[in-house]
């Protein structure tokens, strides 16, 4: 039988220093961006794709943004928020970061044998309570069940669907150098509150998560005729991990000034105690905004009126490289970079 030169039975694994899954794989860091930029976007993406929260479509002459997520936080219910209201939040911040009006989602359940009735009735009010409150309908969805000890509860799933009502292409590669790096509010405190409630540590006060949706937020900027370049959700691997993202696909250099940062003094201390950088802890209600300098007056009043703490943090710079620095509180310079592992697994 003579062989075939052009068959090839081998089909060597793209990232080969790590031969099972580890959780910093799904830690927003840099094994989380090997892990799609070598693997996934190879065998899916397009040469169109862009990296983001949600990507766009246009469909029948219309512009829409899809979107999909996985919720897998442990505990379930948490200060401030629980799995279901985060799931549809999370959903929907996802497509206001590409700009759109979110309109349906699809929802998901994976349940474990065991799992409490009163639970998953107290996850689905709640859900349901989120999605009248974000204006979203869910439309569709799925069960399954698991066998007991295979699930840790419930996993919930959701895609979302909105609509895009502007001519904004609100993405990485619409950043420019000169741009004014905003974020929505104080960061840090949804990882934060996971953490005390996991660990059992005790604060002088109980720090919430800011899970919430920020959809309205984002459309009262596009209606103010706010130029917005880019926008992206502060989830995973926190305000960090999103710059040097953006920083990254924009291939611009961001410098970001640790004095004006918002971050709460209770989630500060927090921090130090647990040794934490609260610029990679997680956030389930806020994001960074890139704008022109013009617009940022009008930016800061609309984000300020919704939350005090929103402020201007940095700026883009005219450098390539693809670089994040920040300006330290005694004036030196360092470079922000990727988390290497997971510094808080399972928070969302």
């Amino acid at each position: 039988m003579e062989s075939n030169p052009d068959f090839n039975l081998t089909c060597p694994i793209p990232i080969d220093n790590y031969p099972q899954v580890l959780l910093a794989h799904g830690g927003g860091g840099r094994l989380m961006n090997q892990l799609i930029e070598q693997m996934f976007r190879p065998a899916f993406g397009t040469s169109s794709d862009i990296p983001h929260d949600a990507t766009t479509l246009t469909l029948t002459g219309k512009k829409i943004a899809m979107t999909t997520d996985s919720y897998v936080v442990n505990p379930l219910f948490f200060p401030g928020g629980d799995i279901g209201s985060m799931a549809i939040y999370g959903t929907v911040n996802d497509l206001a970061m590409a700009g759109a009006r979110p309109l349906y989602l699809s929802v998901g359940f994976i349940l474990e044998e065991g799992l409490p009735m009163t639970t998953l009735w107290q996850i689905i009010q709640r859900m349901q309570m989120a999605a009248k409150g974000a204006d979203i309908q869910i439309v569709t969805g799925d069960t399954k069940v698991v066998d007991r000890g295979k699930g840790d509860g419930i996993f919930i799933n959701t895609a979302g669907i909105g609509i895009i009502e502007h001519e904004l292409r609100i993405c990485p590669e619409s950043v420019q150098p000169g741009d004014i790096i905003l974020v929505s509010g104080d960061l840090g405190r949804h990882g934060i509150a996971i953490m005390a409630v996991r660990e059992g540590l005790e604060f002088e006060t109980t720090i919430e998560s800011d899970s919430a949706p920020v959809a309205d937020l984002v459309l009262e900027l596009l209606n103010a005729g706010v130029e917005i370049h880019c926008l992206r959700d502060l989830t995973r691997g926190g305000l960090a991990s999103a710059l040097h993202e953006i920083a990254t696909a924009s291939n611009l250099q961001m410098e970001i000034d640790e004095n004006q940062l918002p971050i709460r003094e209770d989630v500060q201390g927090a921090c130090e105690i647990l040794g934490f950088d609260p610029i990679y802890v997680a956030n389930e209600g806020r994001f960074v905004a890139f704008i022109p300098a013009k617009d940022v007056e009008k930016t800061c009043s609309i984000l300020t009126a919704k939350n005090p703490q929103a402020s201007v943090i940095g700026q883009v710079q005219d450098k390539a490289g693809g670089l994040v620095t920040m300006r330290s509180k005694i004036g030196s310079t360092r470079i922000v970079d990727l988390l290497s592992g997971e510094q808080l697994p399972r928070i969302c």
